[in-house]
Formats: C-alpha cells, sequence, structure tokens
C-alpha cells in the first residue's frame, strides 16, 4: 500500500539527466546521455503510473520529456520523428 508523496532517486535524477543530455556539447557523448535521460523517465514514469491526480504535472513533464529526447535523438541520426525507414536522412 502506498501512502504520501512517491519520493525515489529516480524522481530527482530524471530532470538532472535530462538537463544534461540537453546541454552536452560533446558529441560523443550525446547518445550515452540520452539513454541515460530515457531510462531515468521510464523508471520515473512507471513509478508515477500508480498514483494519485496529484502527480499529474509531473506525469506530464515526463512525457514531454520523453518526446523531446525522442526528436533530440531523431535530430542526430538525421532521421524525422516517426521515420523508421531511413529515408528523412540527410544526403
Amino acid at each position: 500500500m502506498r501512502t504520501g508523496l512517491p519520493v525515489s532517486p529516480v524522481s530527482k535524477s530524471w530532470k538532472e539527466l535530462y538537463r544534461a543530455a540537453l546541454f552536452e556539447t560533446d558529441k560523443s557523448k550525446v547518445s550515452e546521455r540520452i539513454a541515460q535521460a530515457e531510462w531515468a523517465l521510464s523508471q520515473r514514469a512507471r513509478e508515477l503510473f500508480h498514483t494519485d491526480k496529484e502527480f499529474i504535472h509531473e506525469r506530464q513533464a515526463v512525457d514531454a520529456a520523453t518526446q523531446a529526447l525522442q526528436a533530440l535523438r531523431s535530430a542526430l541520426t538525421g532521421k524525422k520523428s516517426g521515420d523508421r525507414t531511413g529515408r528523412g536522412q540527410a544526403a
């Protein structure tokens, strides 16, 4: 039975990892930073799944951050968001 605010290390770290991925300037580290942030976001989304409506704003923030990271990854690989065929790659 859950009571009170669901606080875990992931609840704080996803924001830090997300920012680290967004603002990484070393191109060789960006993919790793994105993967770390995506992992933390998925863990936090699982925690929030079982919470009440009082956490709706954080749920929305987690969803938005996940989508932003997907867009960043797509931009780095040259694919359009949702394009799995590779036709969106630059020539």
